[in-house]
């Protein structure tokens, strides 16, 4: 069996006293989802989910290790795939730009209703987690 290993988060920023949650659309999948994607060479889990991050969507973020989640599925009978997600906070309010050989499209939603765009249950108990995580944050 292969196993493959991604890193990610659910990216967040303050806006207008509200709290918005980044979502990217997968041009394969078509699904929603959050920014990720492969370690490359002697990376940290954290400097992938940040590069990830900015390559896929444009946004430049701050990690917060302090939020950790692992979900494991199987893509096919013969791969294992383990993505870590952390939480990271947008430095900045600027447009986004999507990559457009794997996003279909970028959005900003609010933390309250990120769960219905989402259609796998890891996903859904990610973000749920995350924004009780967020709920305590300054800023």
């Amino acid at each position: 069996m292969i196993h493959e290993k991604s890193c990610g988060a659910v990216v967040y920023r303050k806006y207008h006293g509200n709290t918005e949650i980044l979502l990217v659309k997968h041009v394969k999948s078509g699904y929603w989802s959050f920014p990720k994607g492969h370690i490359e060479g002697c990376e940290t889990e954290e400097q992938t989910a940040a590069r990830e991050i900015m390559e896929e969507t444009g946004v430049d973020v701050f990690i917060d290790s302090g939020f950790r989640e692992t979900v494991e599925y199987s893509l096919r009978h013969d791969i294992r795939k383990t993505v870590v997600y952390f939480v990271a906070r947008s430095k900045k309010n600027i447009d986004l730009v999507p990559q457009s050989e794997e996003i279909s499209q970028l959005r900003w939603v609010s933390v309250d209703n990120a769960a219905q765009y989402l259609a796998f249950g890891n996903d859904r108990a990610v973000i749920n987690k995350a924004k009780a995580f967020i709920a305590l944050m300054k800023g």
